[in-house]
C-alpha cells in the first residue's frame, strides 16, 4: 500500500512530507537512540497543570515495577481509574510522553490516570511489558481507595503499542479474573505480528511504515517473530475468544499500517456481543491527532474524549 502525498489529508500533507522524507525507524538503534534524546526530556515533558507522582516498587512476581500517577490539581474522590500505556512500537517510550493524552482525560472527566513505565523491548522481550503493565493494573485496584477512583469503574487505554498492550491487558484480566476492566480504549492499536493486511503491505506512510513495524516486532517477539508460537497476548490479533471483553472505542487513519487489523479487532468485538466502535479518519496517517494545530486532529480529539466521558457515565464493572 504505497502512500502517495496527495493520498494524505490535505491539512496533514506539508507535515507527512517532511515527517516522511527526514525521518525513519530503520532498525533498533534508531529506537535506542530515540530513548536516548526521550530519558533527557522526560521532565520537561509532565504537564506543569497536574500532580504528577512517580512511584517505585516491587510486583507480585519481586520484579522492580515503575509508574506514574497524575491528578486533578484538584482532586474528586469517586474517580474513575485510567491505566494509560504509551506507545513506541514496544522498544520506545516514557509515561511522560503522553501527558496530552492525560491532560485531556482529566479536564474531560473527573479521572485519574496510572501510566506504567514498562520495561521496553530493548531491555526485555515479551511479556516483560505486558506483565509490568497487569502489575500495574492490579496495583490500581488494590490502592482505588488510596488514589480515590471507583473499584467499578477502571479503564484502560493507549495510544499505538500502547494500545496493543491495553487490548493484551483487556484478554489478561480477563483470562485471570483478578480484576475487572469496565472499559478499554486502544487508539489505533499495534496488534497483529503476522503484518499480512493489505493496508500493512509494502505501507510507507508518515511517522510509521511497514519497515518500522517489522523492526519493532522483531524486538519484541525475539526468536518467536515469524513463527506461530506467538500468544495473543503479545499479538491480540491472534485472539480466538472475544467474548466477556471490556466495551471498546478507538479511531484510526485510514492510510496506516494499522488500519485494518483495527477494523478487524472492532470486527471480532462485535460478533462477540461487545459494544465497539471506532471512527476512521480518511487520508490520515499513524498519530496524526498528535498534531492538534490541524482541524482534523481537533475533530479526532473531540470524538474520542466524548466516547471517554460517555464510558465513565455508563460502564460499570464490579470487582469479585
Amino acid at each position: 500500500m504505497k502512500i502517495t502525498d496527495e493520498m494524505i489529508h490535505p491539512e496533514l500533507r506539508s507535515i507527512g512530507k517532511m515527517i516522511r522524507y527526514g525521518f525513519h525507524f530503520k532498525n533498533e538503534n534508531t529506537f535506542s537512540h530515540m530513548q536516548k534524546i526521550l530519558n533527557v526530556t522526560r521532565g520537561i515533558l509532565r504537564s506543569k497543570n497536574l500532580q504528577w507522582k512517580n512511584y517505585v516498587t516491587l510486583s507480585l512476581h519481586n520484579d522492580q515495577l515503575k509508574f506514574a500517577v497524575a491528578k486533578s490539581n484538584k482532586p474528586k474522590n469517586e474517580a474513575v481509574g485510567l491505566l494509560w500505556v504509551h506507545g513506541g512500537g514496544y522498544a520506545l517510550g516514557a509515561p511522560e510522553q503522553d501527558g496530552g493524552f492525560v491532560q485531556k482525560f482529566i479536564e474531560a472527566a473527573n479521572c485519574v490516570v496510572v501510566l506504567p513505565d514498562y520495561r521496553l523491548s530493548t531491555e526485555a522481550a515479551f511479556p516483560a511489558a505486558l506483565e509490568d503493565c497487569y502489575d500495574t493494573l492490579l496495583w490500581m485496584k488494590d490502592h482505588a481507595s488510596e488514589l480515590g477512583i471507583r473499584f467499578d469503574q477502571i479503564f484502560v487505554g493507549g495510544d499505538s503499542a500502547g494500545g496493543g498492550l491495553a487490548a493484551a491487558v483487556s484478554l489478561l484480566a480477563r483470562d485471570r479474573g483478578e480484576v475487572n476492566i469496565a472499559f478499554q480504549m486502544p487508539l489505533y492499536p499495534m496488534l497483529d505480528d503476522r503484518m499480512m493486511t493489505s493496508s500493512m503491505q509494502n505501507n510507507d506512510a508518515p511517522i510509521w511504515d511497514s519497515h518500522a513495524t517489522q523492526v519493532a516486532w522483531q524486538m519484541y517477539l525475539k526468536d518467536h517473530f515469524q513463527t506461530e508460537d506467538v500468544s495473543s497476548y503479545a499479538a491480540p490479533a491472534r485472539a480466538t475468544n472475544y467474548h466477556n471483553l471490556p466495551p471498546t472505542y478507538t479511531f484510526v487513519g485510514d492510510i496506516e499500517p494499522f488500519y485494518d487489523e483495527t477494523r478487524i479487532y472492532i470486527k471480532n468485538l462485535q460478533q462477540a456481543g461487545i459494544p465497539a466502535t471506532m471512527d476512521i479518519y480518511p487520508g490520515c496517517f499513524h498519530a496524526f491527532d498528535q498534531f492538534d494545530q490541524t482541524k482534523i486532529a481537533q475533530k479526532a480529539t473531540i470524538n474520542y474524549l466524548a466516547h471517554f466521558i460517555f464510558a465513565t457515565n455508563h460502564y460499570f464493572a464490579t470487582q469479585t
